[in-house]
């Protein structure tokens, strides 16, 4: 598959434009299902060589078609299958009936199903297209399949999770292993989904890539093949200040550690100097930890305007440790007055939390100059009416938070989701769970700052340095630190 489409992230609503412009350009509807079924026999042979039984669930859709295609290509092959259906697969239409008839083997009522031990399920009942909580039958079903502990294959997306969203409608299997075909959806990457999906084979059925570019969205997954091409390029004449001067704000004299893990962060990433901004009765203590980061002390806004007459200072990096909410409203106002790029987490973040629009407004015009890094809890401190909204899923939340802020949003979590103004989004899957830890938003707030501060894109910037803590957290392993994490920071020359 070609690697553009490769990060290609599609919704259920858009795989099926994609299904419908396949057959109008004269594909055979029912040769994708007969692909994409015997795809899953594959995965299911595969993976499951010991099994005893395939235990075939079947729905109402096509999903249920490709299960057919499925229980038919098993049989052939010589293992034991049974297949149950949900409702009755006489009214099956089009290419799930189709199907159906090529199937020879008996059908029995989806109540008749008792999973025993040696069965592998294939569940083909709903696929990532359910918009509606499952049957009470269906519900019935998945938790006696859980009491039995046996593997559940998933066609698609396990049945229960919302394709669109990852959320769990009403109950949803935990697939050991999924298959889905020509893009990964929302469902597959966005918690609960993800984990529930489990190991995940991406087939390629054989719709052409410029169908897919067409009708797909602005969504990926994040890797380097997306933003590769912005990465600061070394050259013999590199010298450190062309790599960009970073400047972060510290906390007072009992809060320093965070702005010190970002600053130390953007020295790592790549930032040819890094300033850390102190009030004074800070700077002793900041003072006796640092080293490469440089030391400057601000207590107010008068002294912040004479370090900003230094035009070189173009990236700033506010809210890790800081404190103060009123100091930190008029250091983002004066930044934005000066044109500055502005990273804004933890702390700066917290500061708008009764007047998101007070920060809103001063970034409102010209290019895109402010990156926000909130969690949950800090996103609904600047977006409430965007965090209640059961009707949204993550990468809405942050589209549409983008698209208000004017800034890139990194909506930050396991499954982290990064958003331009512009409605470009990425979704991160690199992060291993031990970077849950304190001090890790400050690292990533530094990278990202070390990124802008050498000229990247702003978007590329951010999605960049998402990317490269989670490669970092990897490195790192389990048990990491704030501080090991940034000393398993790899550099540029080393992203494939």
């Amino acid at each position: 598959m070609h690697q553009e489409i490769d990060t290609l992230i599609v919704t259920p609503e858009e795989m099926g434009a994609i299904d419908r412009a396949a057959a109008t350009s004269g594909l055979s509807s029912f040769a994708l299902m007969e692909r994409a079924g015997q795809a899953v026999a594959a995965v299911a042979l595969r993976r499951f060589p010991s099994a005893l039984r395939f235990v075939v669930l079947c729905g109402p859709g096509n999903n249920g078609g490709d299960g057919y295609v499925a229980a038919r290509a098993l049989a052939q092959a010589g293992a034991v299958v049974v297949v149950h259906a949900l409702g009755e697969p006489a009214t099956l239409k089009g290419d799930a009936a189709t199907a159906f008839a090529a199937f020879h083997g008996s059908v029995k009522p989806l109540s008749d199903c008792a999973p025993r031990v040696g069965d592998v399920v294939i569940d083909a009942l709903f696929g990532a297209g359910l918009t509606r909580d499952v049957p009470d039958a269906v519900a019935s079903l998945i938790a006696a399949v859980a009491r039995a502990v046996v593997p559940v294959l998933a066609v698609d997306l396990p049945s229960g999770v919302d394709g669109r969203t990852g959320r769990v409608r009403g109950a949803a299997f935990e697939a050991e292993a999924t298959v889905t075909f020509m893009c990964r959806k929302p469902g597959h990457l966005l918690l609960p989904g993800r984990s529930l999906a489990g190991a995940l084979d991406v087939f390629d059925i054989g719709i052409p890539a410029r169908i897919l570019a067409r009708h797909g969205g602005h969504m990926r997954i994040n890797s380097p093949a997306v933003w590769r091409l912005a990465l600061p390029v070394a050259t013999g004449a590199i010298h450190k200040y062309v790599r960009g001067h970073l400047v972060v704000f510290s906390g007072p004299a009992a809060a320093t550690g965070a702005a010190r893990l970002s600053a130390t962060a953007g020295l790592r990433a790549g930032a040819g100097l890094v300033t850390l901004l102190s009030p004074h009765n800070a700077a002793p203590i900041n003072a006796a930890h640092l080293t490469a980061v440089m030391l400057k002390t601000v207590d107010g806004k008068k002294d912040l305007a004479k370090v900003l007459e230094d035009e070189r200072l173009n990236t700033f990096v506010l809210g890790p440790g800081f404190g103060g909410a009123a100091a930190a409203r008029r250091y983002v106002r004066l930044l934005a007055e000066h044109d500055r790029r502005l990273v804004l987490d933890a702390d700066g973040i917290s500061a708008f939390r009764d007047d998101p629009d007070a920060l809103f407004s001063v970034f409102a015009e010209g290019p895109v100059r402010l990156v926000l890094t909130p969690h949950d809890g800090e996103f609904v401190r600047l977006f409430p009416d965007l965090a209640g909204d059961r009707t949204l899923s993550k990468i809405d939340r942050a589209r549409n938070a983008a698209a208000r802020s004017n800034g890139v949003v990194i909506l930050k979590g396991a499954d982290t989701v990064i958003a331009a103004p512009d409605g470009r989004v990425l979704v991160n899957d690199n992060a291993p769970p031990w970077l849950a830890t304190a001090g890790s938003g400050d690292v990533l707030a530094g990278i990202v700052g070390a990124h802008l501060a050498q000229g990247m894109p702003i978007f590329e910037a951010a999605a960049s340095a998402v990317w490269r803590h989670g490669a970092a957290g990897q490195r790192a392993g389990e048990g990491l630190t704030a501080e090991t994490l940034i000393s398993a920071l790899d550099g540029f020359d080393q992203i494939k």
